[in-house]
């Protein structure tokens, strides 16, 4: 559900998980110094006076602390240690009541009332009760303004608290999927939110951020760090360490050098290239491995017809060759997946097919067929729609002669491996008569250009995804252009209505027929292209902490599964 930065997004919710990356020299210890957060150091985090402090290196930053216009991975992994939320989910893919101690559910399966666990408060001491967990999933509800949450309300007819601590959620329609629309509703609390009236909710910093999770916020400085500190008597679990501080850093080998010299602890991203001499590094234990929230990387294709330009916020300059489906097809059949999985990944990922990772098991359709590489087809199927290059220059432009065929090429300034990906799209496509302008943006600044805007051409980017395909199938809806959830302004009205129909089908199997048709048809619309679904690539000093969650079937080093778990090497 969140947006990768390296995303998501990413996530993420993206979720989290950030995209692995290709690049660059080695630096020495001095490249790698980082902010540090008062009243800490650089020293090793575990000593016998002082507290217990892990220290976890990554290349993004949470692009702000409010859960409702949060877009990138890092901030739902800050929110996952912070606040809590109805269901949690488990390395193995599975559910778990947080706030609930149970569920009741009607014969119709319209009606589930959930039974709040007594004594649960928030860090500044107040009460959380069924009333902050109503208020939540309303707020998040009626507010336009929030990119994601509120898909996840939609099929929310009303939601209650009544005298006994509990909350009733009623449907509009049973649904297949309750816990996955739960887990990301994180429950703030009304007595700070609800003062909030119109415009200031989105806008709201949430410096304090206030929440109930077994972390509570001390200090944050935005692209700096993330200083947490832990709940030790939080109702369910809480860590054995006392603080996690969060560090980012820019360049991507500092952040290997930084895990390499004991700066961090932890690091939940690297280039690939430091794969091979990380896995020989003493007191240096490398983990991959499938995240524990799917990911994808995803090339984006501005396609926004001019009818379904979003009014007031959008800008729709993208190049119009993109909204033929003949130009998409061929850059599809220029792009070489396995080329880019090989330099960029180093072999660590499979080629993608559709928005829907194959780490969603039986929801991804491995029927399809992907467009195979091949640049005398692509350079054909050019010339046959009119696309000539009438003169010369190596460009072909528009059947009408007008408009070059050079796409402006952008990514989040913070990826470990789209620079090097455009680099070799820019030479696939310049075999085929197209033109690429690459250019790294800010995060804040590539997801304004984005989405409602459309100011853009080509985005290299992605999503970290739910453990249910719902909200990745949301992404391509027409109804989400005008939202800022749709990246690509693609719009089918039989692919709303195959939607419409999953989000309610009972049915396993009817469900995943649905799923798999609404992807054969992206898939022959050519949507995105899908260059390949990575393997997350972590790693941790092993004379630091013990206690790593490695041997789950998931890796997310990063998931306070194993934050509450580690303790310090004695």
């Amino acid at each position: 559900m969140k947006k990768q930065t390296v995303l998501k997004l990413w996530l993420f919710l993206l979720l989290a998980v950030l995209l692995a990356a290709c690049g660059g020299s080695e630096t020495d210890s001095a490249d790698a110094e980082a902010t540090v957060p008062s009243g800490g150091s650089t020293d090793a985090a575990t000593t016998d006076e002082g507290p217990v402090v892990l220290r976890v290196g990554w290349a993004g930053s949470p692009d702000t602390l409010n859960p409702g216009t949060a877009v990138l991975t890092e901030a739902y992994t800050i929110f996952e240690m912070v606040y809590d939320s109805m269901y949690q989910l488990e390395l193995d893919g599975t559910y778990s009541l947080e706030l609930a101690d149970s569920v009741d559910i009607s014969e119709d399966g319209l009606v589930y009332t959930f039974h709040i666990r007594d004594g649960i408060t928030f860090h500044d001491g107040e009460a959380l009760t069924a009333e902050d967990v109503a208020f939540s999933y309303n707020l998040y509800a009626s507010q336009e303004d929030f990119p994601f949450l509120p898909v996840y309300t939609e099929f929310f007819a009303s939601v209650e608290a009544d005298d006994s601590n509990n909350v009733i959620i009623t449907l509009t329609d049973a649904i297949p999927n309750i816990e996955s629309q739960l887990i990301y509703l994180y429950v703030l609390p009304e007595h700070i939110w609800g003062a909030l009236e119109g415009t200031a909710v989105p806008e709201f910093e949430n410096e304090a951020m206030i929440g109930s999770g077994p972390f509570k916020m001390v200090e944050y400085a935005q692209n700096e760090f993330v200083r947490l500190e832990g709940v030790k008597d939080h109702y369910l679990q809480g860590p054995i360490i006392d603080e996690a501080v969060f560090q980012t850093f820019e360049n991507q080998d500092a952040l290997v050098q930084a895990l390499r010299t004991g700066q961090v602890d932890m690091i939940t991203e690297m280039p690939n290239t430091a794969v091979v001499s990380l896995r020989n590094e003493e007191n240096i234990e490398l983990v991959t491995g499938p995240p524990l929230s799917p990911s994808v990387t995803d090339i984006i294709f501005n396609q926004t017809a001019p009818e379904n330009c979003p009014p007031g916020d959008g800008l729709c300059t993208g190049h119009p060759a993109l909204q033929d489906r003949t130009v998409r097809l061929a850059l599809a059949h220029a792009t070489d997946k396995q080329q880019i999985i090989d330099v960029v990944l180093l072999g660590l990922g499979s080629p993608g097919l559709t928005l829907i990772p194959d780490s969603l098991g039986v929801f991804y359709n491995d029927s399809l067929n992907d467009y195979e590489y091949d640049v005398a087809l692509a350079n054909q199927i050019l010339d046959d729609a009119g696309y000539l290059d009438s003169d010369g220059d190596g460009i072909r432009e528009m059947p009408d002669g007008s408009s070059p065929l050079n796409l402006r090429m952008n990514w989040p300034s913070d990826s470990t491996e789209a620079p090097r990906m455009a680099e070799l799209l820019a030479s696939m496509w310049a075999e085929v008569g197209v033109g690429t302008e690459l250019q790294a943006l800010d995060p804040d600044a590539l997801t304004s250009i984005c989405c409602p805007a459309f100011d853009f051409d080509v985005i290299l980017w992605g999503w970290g995804s739910d453990p249910d395909p719902n909200f990745l199938l949301s992404v391509m809806l027409t109804e989400e252009i005008p939202t800022g959830n749709s990246e690509s302004g693609y719009a089918n009205p039989t692919y709303d209505e195959l939607y419409l129909q999953q989000a309610v089908e009972l049915d396993q199997q009817q469900r995943i027929d649905l799923i798999w048709e609404m992807q054969r048809i992206v898939h022959e619309d050519v949507v995105y292209i899908i260059p390949f679904y990575s393997q997350s690539v972590q790693a941790y000093r092993t004379d630091r902490f013990t206690g790593w969650q490695t041997d789950s079937g998931k890796v997310a080093l990063e998931d306070t599964s194993s934050l509450l778990v580690i303790e310090p090497v004695r």
